[in-house]
C-alpha cells in the first residue's frame, strides 16, 4: 500500500456465494490463477468487473425479474451471473418454459469465448431458450476498496441457492480449481496457512458461517440491513489497522495492515 492520495477509478463488480446443502452448508469457491494480477492464487467467490454489455437493455426480453430492479442493479445481477458462467460453467436462468436448466449449460469454448469478448453473453443466453433469473440473487454485502489500494472495486456480493442440477467447472484460466466447501472449513484452512483468502472473502465467510444452511444464509441477507463496507485505514497503539463499519453484520473489525495485503 502507497500512502499517496487514491486517484484510481472505482469500477463496479459482482460476486456471487452459490449455496447448497450437499448435505453439509457449503459455499463454491474457486482458485485464482496465479498469473492473475488480483488475487493470485487465492480462494475466492465467483465475480468480476461489470462489462458494458451487461447493462444492454436488450436484456429486458432475456431476464426473469427485470422490473423489481434499476438499471445499476440489473446490470449488477447480470455481471454476476455472467461471471460465474465463465469462471464455473453454471448458469443462473430458467428455460422459456419455465424449466431449471441443468447438466453443463454450455461447452467450455462457448464460456471461453464469452469471458473472451468474442462472444455476446446475451446471444449465449438467447440461443439457449433461457432467461436470467436476476430475482434469483439476493444481496449479501457490498464492499468498496479503500484508498492506498493499487486497484478499487465497488463489489456487490449476491447469496443465491446453487441450481440442483447443474455441475460446477472452473475455466482453467481466469480460475485453476472449484470446489465445495464449508465455510467454516474455508476460515481454518485460511488460519492454517493452507488456503490463501484475501480479507474481504475471509469476512464475508465469517459472515456465512453464521448461518446454519443455504436458505438461512439467504434469509439472513435478506433481513440484514445493507451497510457499504468501505474500511478505513487507522493508527492503533503505534500500528497501521483496517477498520470495518461496526454496524455491518461482522462485529467490531480492527485488522493490522500486515494481515490484509
Amino acid at each position: 500500500m502507497s500512502d499517496t492520495p487514491s486517484t484510481i477509478e472505482i469500477k463496479p463488480a459482482a460476486t456471487i456465494l452459490l449455496l447448497r446443502d450437499d448435505p453439509t452448508f457449503e459455499v463454491l469457491m474457486v482458485k485464482r490463477h496465479h498469473q492473475i494480477d488480483f488475487a493470485s492464487g487465492a480462494l475466492v467467490f465467483p465475480g468480476g468487473k461489470s462489462h458494458a454489455g451487461d447493462h444492454d437493455p436488450d436484456w429486458a426480453a432475456h431476464t426473469v425479474g427485470w422490473e423489481a430492479y434499476d438499471a445499476d442493479q440489473r446490470g449488477l445481477r447480470i455481471a454476476a451471473i455472467r461471471e460465474v458462467f465463465e469462471e464455473a460453467g453454471i448458469l443462473l436462468a430458467k428455460r422459456r418454459d419455465g424449466a431449471p436448466m441443468s447438466g453443463e449449460a454450455c461447452p467450455m469454448d462457448v464460456r471461453q469465448a464469452v469471458d473472451a469478448g468474442t462472444t455476446r453473453f446475451i446471444d449465449v443466453v438467447s440461443d439457449l431458450e433461457a432467461r436470467l433469473d436476476l430475482a434469483a440473487l439476493t444481496v449479501f454485502a457490498r464492499w468498496i476498496t479503500p484508498p492506498l489500494t493499487p486497484k478499487r472495486f465497488d463489489t456487490w456480493f449476491y447469496a443465491v441457492n446453487a441450481p440442483a442440477e447443474q455441475l460446477a467447472a472452473c475455466d482453467g484460466r481466469e480460475t485453476v480449481d472449484a470446489e465445495w466447501i464449508a465455510p467454516s472449513e474455508a476460515m481454518r484452512l485460511a488460519a492454517a496457512g493452507e488456503r490463501k483468502v484475501i480479507f474481504p472473502t475471509r469476512m464475508n465467510l465469517q459472515l456465512l458461517a453464521e448461518a446454519s444452511c443455504a436458505e438461512d444464509a439467504v434469509m439472513r441477507a435478506a433481513a440484514r440491513p445493507l451497510v457499504t463496507v468501505l474500511p478505513q485505514i487507522q493508527t492503533r497503539d503505534g500500528g497501521r489497522v483496517l477498520v470495518l463499519p461496526p454496524d455491518a453484520g461482522y462485529g467490531v473489525v480492527s485488522e493490522p495492515l500486515e494481515n490484509v495485503m
